[in-house]
C-alpha cells in the first residue's frame, strides 16, 4: 500500500524540546547553526589537570555560565521559536523552556536551507549584532501527527507558498520508489514550466506523423501512395507497442 498527499505548510520532522510551547503564533524564528553544548577540549591529546574536585565544580560552574549568555545573547533577538542545525543540550534546553522559547534541535542541513527560504530568514552562527540578523516569520508553528509520527508544521509563511508532500508506504522499498517517481514528474514539471516547447509523449508524435503522411498519400498518385499508406499503419500501430510494452495493455 502506497500513500501520497500534498498538505499546506512546511513540514519538519523533529519536536521541541522538554516543557517548551507545542504551539506558537506569529512565530520570530531564529535559524541557526551553532554548538549548544559545553565547550570541550577537541585538541587530540590535551588535558586538563586539577588538585582538588572543588577546581572541577568551579569548570563546570564556567561552562553553564558561558552557555547561559550565550542563549541570553540568542533571546535578545526577540525570537519565540529556535531552531538548530546543531544539538541542543539540556542546560540551555531547560533555560529556552524557562524563557517560553520553543527550541528545535538537530534540524538536516537541507531541513534548515528550506525553512530559511519559506519564512524568509537566513542561518547564522554568530549573535553579538542582532540588528543584523534576519528572522523567520510564520503565522502558527503547531505539532500535527502523520501516522505513528509528530511533527512540526509551519503555516502561513510570508515568502510564496509552501507545501510538503507526505509519501506513506509499507515497506522502505516503497517509499523510495514512490519518491524516485516523484521527483522524476518534478523535473519534467520544472522543465516544462522553463521551456514552453514540448513534445507530448504517450504516442502523440506517432500519431501526428501518421496523419500527415495519410494526407500527403491522398494527393499522391500511382503506387507510392500505397507505401504511404502502410508506412501510416505502422506509424499507429506504435502507441499500441509501447502500451503493451509498459505493461498497460496486452495485444493478441
Amino acid at each position: 500500500m502506497k500513500i501520497l498527499f500534498l498538505d499546506e505548510g512546511f513540514i519538519l520532522n523533529k519536536q521541541p524540546g522538554v516543557r517548551q510551547p507545542k504551539r506558537i503564533e506569529k512565530a520570530r524564528i531564529l535559524i541557526a547553526n551553532t554548538p549548544m553544548d559545553t565547550d570541550k577540549i577537541k585538541v587530540f591529546g590535551s588535558r586538563v589537570k586539577v588538585d582538588s574536585i572543588a577546581k572541577v565544580a568551579e569548570l563546570e560552574v564556567a561552562e553553564k555560565e558561558k552557555m547561559a549568555d550565550k542563549v541570553e545573547m540568542i533571546c535578545k533577538h526577540d525570537i519565540n521559536v529556535f531552531v538548530n542545525r546543531q544539538l541542543i543540550y539540556n542546560y540551555p534546553e531547560q533555560i529556552f523552556a524557562d524563557k517560553g522559547v520553543m527550541a528545535i534541535e538537530h534540524a538536516d542541513f537541507d531541513g534548515i536551507e528550506r525553512l530559511a527560504l519559506v519564512t524568509g530568514g537566513e542561518i547564522v552562527s554568530t549573535f553579538g549584532k542582532p540588528e543584523l540578523v534576519k528572522l523567520g516569520y510564520c503565522d502558527v508553528i503547531e505539532q500535527i501527527s502523520i501516522g505513528d509520527e509528530t511533527l512540526l508544521k509551519f503555516s502561513g509563511v510570508p515568502v510564496g507558498e509552501a507545501c510538503s508532500i507526505v509519501l506513506r508506504g509499507a515497506t522502505e522499498q516503497i517509499i523510495s520508489e514512490a519518491q524516485r517517481s516523484l521527483h522524476d514528474a518534478l523535473c519534467v514539471m520544472t522543465s516544462t514550466v522553463k521551456e514552453t516547447k514540448t513534445t507530448c509523449g504517450g504516442g502523440c508524435s506517432e500519431m501526428l506523423m501518421a496523419n500527415a503522411v495519410t494526407e500527403a498519400a491522398a494527393s499522391t498518385p500511382g503506387k507510392e501512395a500505397i507505401a504511404m499508406d502502410a508506412f501510416a499503419t505502422a506509424l499507429r500501430q506504435l502507441p499500441a507497442i509501447m502500451a503493451e510494452n509498459g505493461g498497460l495493455i496486452r495485444l493478441n
